[in-house]
């Protein structure tokens, strides 16, 4: 007496199919989020920077006797201000320090698109 036995284990076309669709509809979901949490952190940096560089701009100012509408010429005028003498650009940026009592800007590339900001727009300090 023989028995017959059908050895057939293994997933079929379809079930394959249906696996991968799902995991690329959680890629197309996954992704964006990733690349808006990526932009916003990029930006928040540079903000982060800004408010730097206004307290080293104020410190200065303080330790140097200097009055609102004085002008700093740039980030080594008030590097000894700062952790490190500079601030680190995040994505590339060019930082502009102004006048005491005016807010200062960082400047994008031309490359570069950050949440509302546009390619080469000026980010101002809050």
């Amino acid at each position: 007496m023989q028995i017959n036995t059908n050895k057939t284990a293994g997933f079929t076309l379809v079930e394959i199919m249906i696996v991968v669709a799902i995991i690329g509809l959680l890629a197309a979901i996954a992704i964006p989020n990733f690349v808006k949490a990526r932009e916003n952190a990029q930006l928040n940096s540079i903000f982060n920077n800004l408010r730097i560089i206004e307290g080293a701009k104020d410190q200065w100012a303080l330790e140097n006797k200097k009055g609102t509408g004085d002008t700093v010429t740039d980030v080594t005028t008030i590097s000894d201000y700062l952790k490190g003498g500079t601030v680190k650009p995040v994505v590339g940026e060019t930082y502009a320090t102004t006048t005491i009592g005016a807010a200062s800007t960082a400047t994008l590339p031309a490359t570069v698109k950050l949440g509302t900001y546009t390619k080469g727009a000026a980010i101002t300090s809050q």
